[in-house]
């Protein structure tokens, strides 16, 4: 049976969150939440959250899990915040312990276990967890990130950043544990599944006066995706993604999400004063820093 799916996004960083039950369930999950972060005045909103909240709540559902896609660059996950309020568990995939090695080390930032403790479950391939009487099945779709999953259920697959609407192409590859390779395999994986499965995006972004799309059947991507339809090699599928992603900018949240995203979507510990600081490196490249030692 197909679940039902509740769409919602959140313009700021063009990210859909999505809440995940059965028909009439009781229970429900909620996939790549977003906690809203302005990096000019330092302040946190979780509107946007709360909405998602209020909608399960409304239907009477519990919310039990979080899922995370992978430890997003371009916004704040707000699945601590969901956990403090509703109990429920945090999940994202084991490459999660590569990317906080990486970024706890790049940032110095001491207080950073990398050992995937920030979460309730550590998911690998073929893992399984239960929402109500759904069967939510892990297949991991590296490339974009070294922790990067899809979230299988029924006819739906929840893809993350790995593939975007067919007119926009695919995940960028120059992130840490980043790989055009890998990536192609991973598109190639979700191409395979049932023509009409449901792919739900985790951004989009539309043109002006469009609405954004948060679906694409695997027919559509397969067969329309301007960056790896039917008929792409890897070999060139690669070296086209190499030579786009040369000339990318870093996402403009890119430090502030990774320091909350690594923690498992919680803030930074609180300095002498109460307050909590995030940490930005002055006048030093990603590059260069990921260079050193």
């Amino acid at each position: 049976m197909s679940p039902e799916v509740i769409p919602f996004y959140e313009p700021e960083s063009c990210t859909w969150t999505y809440l995940l039950s059965e028909h009439d369930g009781k229970e429900a999950a909620i996939i790549d939440p977003v906690w809203v972060f302005d990096p000019v005045s330092g302040l946190a909103d979780t509107g946007f959250t709360d909405l998602v909240l209020a909608t399960a709540a409304d239907s009477g559902r519990a919310i039990t899990w979080v899922l995370e896609t992978h430890a997003h660059a371009d916004h704040l996950s707000s699945a601590a915040y969901i956990r403090e309020q509703t109990g429920a568990r945090v999940a994202i995939g084991q490459g999660i312990c590569a990317v906080q090695e990486t970024f706890a080390r790049v940032l110095n930032l001491d207080d950073v276990t990398p050992d995937g403790s920030q979460f309730d479950r550590l998911l690998s391939e073929g893992d399984t967890l239960a929402v109500g009487g759904l069967e939510i099945r892990v297949m991991e779709t590296p490339g974009h990130t070294s922790d990067s999953v899809t979230y299988l259920v029924a006819d739906a697959a929840f893809v993350g950043d790995t593939l975007f609407a067919p007119g926009y192409g695919t995940a960028r590859c120059d992130f840490p544990g980043g790989d055009a390779g890998r990536l192609y395999d991973s598109i190639t994986r979700l191409h395979a599944l049932p023509d009409a499965t449901r792919l739900f995006l985790c951004h989009d972004y539309p043109a002006e006066g469009q609405e954004p799309l948060n679906m694409v059947t695997v027919a559509d991507s397969r067969a329309h995706n301007v960056h790896l339809q039917e008929g792409v090699d890897r070999e060139a599928y690669v070296a086209m993604r190499t030579g786009r992603d040369a000339g990318l900018a870093l996402p403009r949240l890119i430090y502030p999400s990774l320091q909350v995203n690594i923690r498992g979507g919680a803030a930074p510990p609180p300095d002498r004063n109460g307050a909590a600081y995030l940490r930005l490196p002055f006048d030093r490249s990603l590059k260069s820093l990921l260079e050193s030692d």
